[in-house]
């Protein structure tokens, strides 16, 4: 199966952009209750309403919207309080970007220089592909290289800004910050990157200077170069996005879903989320949408209803 370019494409490994039924959390993906540590039967993707629960949610639900506005409101005042502190306190505090040798235990930041910037991912961070996943849904499809490009290439008619991107966007322009992207959208579609950016009221975005694309610098899917580049022109603030890749490569160097999610909650990372790394929702593709039966729901976490009937 073909990978979506949003994630990592080359060290994705066995994560799909099909959703399968689940009692996990937000009804994302699922399986046929288990015993003990038996492998889960096959089930056919989940739907609501014959829309996948992800979906439904992303696209269609009041939380989520609420979820995006919340992200971004504290992106901003966290932000102004930094530049507020630049100019009051002459303090320049590390980077949101890691240093070279940085190590998920040992997340070493790099000095602050320059302009203040902030990095954002572009799908599903400041851009919802909601006519792209419309077809998916529809034709019940899974991800095609040939038609991604098709919809990099389209005029963007329809997609829609995230909930609270557009005004977030600009409230940081207006503290003298300088947005840019980085996306693992192509460098071949970077003119109708820019155009559609542009047309939902994001931009300006400009290939090289305010937008980096899969292409720009060596790494393939991973954005750790292309965010060495960015680092070493602005003072990277904070980092905005939907998947764990796009704060580090680190959290897709071979982890599996236990480990991975371990280190997005040790003491080293944890301080991290709210103060200079951002994420937003996303239930429809990506990284976290990996885990067997047994990496979801540990032996310690399992509950058998007393009540249910007896096989």
């Amino acid at each position: 199966m073909a990978l979506d370019p949003r994630l990592r494409g080359d060290t994705v490994g066995a994560v799909v952009k099909a959703l399968t039924l689940a009692t996990a959390a937000f009804a994302l993906s699922g399986c046929v209750v288990a015993v003990g540590n038996q492998s889960p039967a096959a089930v056919a993707p989940a739907t609501v309403a014959g829309v996948p629960a992800g979906m439904q949610y992303l696209y269609g639900s009041g939380e989520a919207v609420a979820a995006s506005r919340q992200t971004y409101s504290a992106l901003v005042r966290y932000v102004q309080q930094y530049q507020r502190d630049r100019t009051t306190l002459r303090r320049m505090p590390l980077q949101a970007v890691l240093a070279p040798g940085a190590t998920l235990a040992q997340p070493t930041q790099l000095t602050c220089t320059g302009k203040a910037a902030v990095v954002f991912d572009v799908d599903e961070t400041v851009l919802l592909n909601t006519g792209y996943e419309y077809s998916d849904a529809r034709g019940g499809l899974s991800y095609d290289a040939s038609r991604w490009e098709r919809w990099e290439r389209s005029d963007g008619r329809a997609t829609r800004a995230v909930p609270g991107a557009v005004e977030g966007l600009a409230a940081l322009r207006a503290a003298g910050v300088t947005v840019v992207f980085n996306s693992n959208r192509n460098a071949a579609t970077a003119s109708y990157t820019e155009a559609v950016l542009n047309r939902a009221g994001l931009g300006p975005a400009r290939h090289g200077e305010t937008l980096f694309l899969k292409g720009d610098a060596p790494g393939g899917s991973g954005k750790d170069a292309r965010r060495a580049l960015i680092a070493a022109k602005y003072c990277v603030v904070a980092l905005v996005g939907d998947q764990l890749g796009d704060f580090t490569d680190l959290f897709n160097a071979g982890l599996k879903p236990a480990e991975r999610r371990a280190a997005a909650d040790s003491p080293a990372i944890a301080p991290l989320w709210g103060n200079g790394w951002f994420l937003l929702p996303n239930p429809v593709y990506g990284t976290a949408l990996a885990g067997d039966f047994d990496d979801v729901f540990p032996n310690d976490l399992r509950w058998s209803d007393p009540g249910a009937p007896k096989e």
